[in-house]
């Protein structure tokens, strides 16, 4: 049966252990792994040792390399449950995403039950905790069967996003796990209720969290049963977008999540005869006083970028 980790032991045994966690994650692996689970099983930080901030280890480890088998996996896994080390939880963490980015070893993490450990992380654990279990679950929802499990976390995800800190790691990890599940339209139903979340995102957030956001939102777009949703949204700031001046990303994402909108506008009855539609909706931009709309895209007809083009005629002709 695991053990919580003890707390008690040596500064010198702690420094030992975060040198097998950090060349763990460096992809030396599974000897390593097993000496971080030797270590950790049998020792621990002393209450009050001082410790590397879990941002600066970050920002110097490299991607892995390194493919590690069924056992140092498992190991791993078994560590995370084992451990409420926060510094520990973070580097094993940062482990199985790295050895996410193999098919294989997403297989092998999800058949170990590695999905509802690192899924648990989610809940109850310290910001960088969650922002690593997310970029882990990230790389893990790349297959298709792991996704079926991990959607059950979706909600839990929509609300770290919403409670993150504005442009913060933690909301970006989460908005990139989201548009790796709302690739497909299976999951999108789990994910309607937080449009007017991801709006004001798209409206207050840096332009590294706009285009992650805009991910999501052309995803999301793309499927009918959403459009609704998205007409009833106010977003007073969204004519801003569209404007020669904006970075070409955000631009180029922009275009296509309104032309989504406006081919499903055409292609649905009954949505544009209710009149339940306020005058800073969406809705009203695209459809019921789009002058100033067909302004700025008359403007971008002169965008020296030809996918930019494309999308602008594609709004224009449908």
């Amino acid at each position: 049966m695991l053990q919580r980790l003890p707390r008690a032991g040596k500064m010198g045994e702690w420094r030992r252990l975060r040198a097998a966690v950090l060349g763990l994650v460096l992809g030396a692996g599974a000897y390593y792994c097993y000496c971080l689970w030797r270590r950790a099983a049998g020792r621990g930080r002393r209450r009050g040792a001082p410790r590397v901030p879990p941002s600066a280890v970050m920002e110097e480890i490299p991607p892995s390399s390194h493919s590690m088998d069924a056992d140092a996996l498992q190991k791993l896994i078994h560590l995370l449950k084992a451990t409420d080390d926060p510094l520990i939880q973070e580097q094993a963490l940062i482990a199985l995403s790295n050895s996410a980015t193999f098919s294989v070893n997403q297989d092998i993490i999800g058949n170990l039950g590695g999905l509802s450990v690192i899924g648990g992380m989610l809940l109850d654990c310290a910001p960088a905790v969650k922002e690593k279990a997310l970029n882990a679950l990230n790389n893990l929802s790349m297959n298709i069967k792991n996704q079926e499990e991990i959607q059950v976390y979706i909600m839990q995800v929509c609300k770290n996003i919403e409670s993150a800190p504005l442009n913060s790691d933690l909301q970006l990890a989460g908005l990139r796990l989201l548009t790796n599940m709302s690739v497909t339209n299976a999951y999108h139903y789990k994910m309607i209720n937080k449009i007017p979340c991801f709006l004001h995102l798209l409206s207050e957030g840096s332009e590294r969290t706009q285009i992650q956001v805009l991910k999501v939102l052309v995803n999301l777009s793309a499927n009918p049963a959403t459009t609704r949703h998205f007409l009833k949204a106010q977003v007073p700031s969204l004519l801003s977008f569209f404007d020669n001046c904006i970075n070409r990303d955000i631009l180029l994402r922009a275009l296509v999540f309104a032309a989504n909108l406006k081919k499903n506008v055409n292609n649905e009855d009954g949505i544009t005869t209710e009149d339940e539609y306020s005058e800073d909706s969406v809705f009203s931009m695209l459809c019921r006083d789009s002058a100033a709309f067909a302004q700025k895209l008359a403007s971008l007809l002169h965008h020296p970028d030809t996918d930019v083009k494309e999308q602008v005629v594609r709004i224009l002709t449908q």
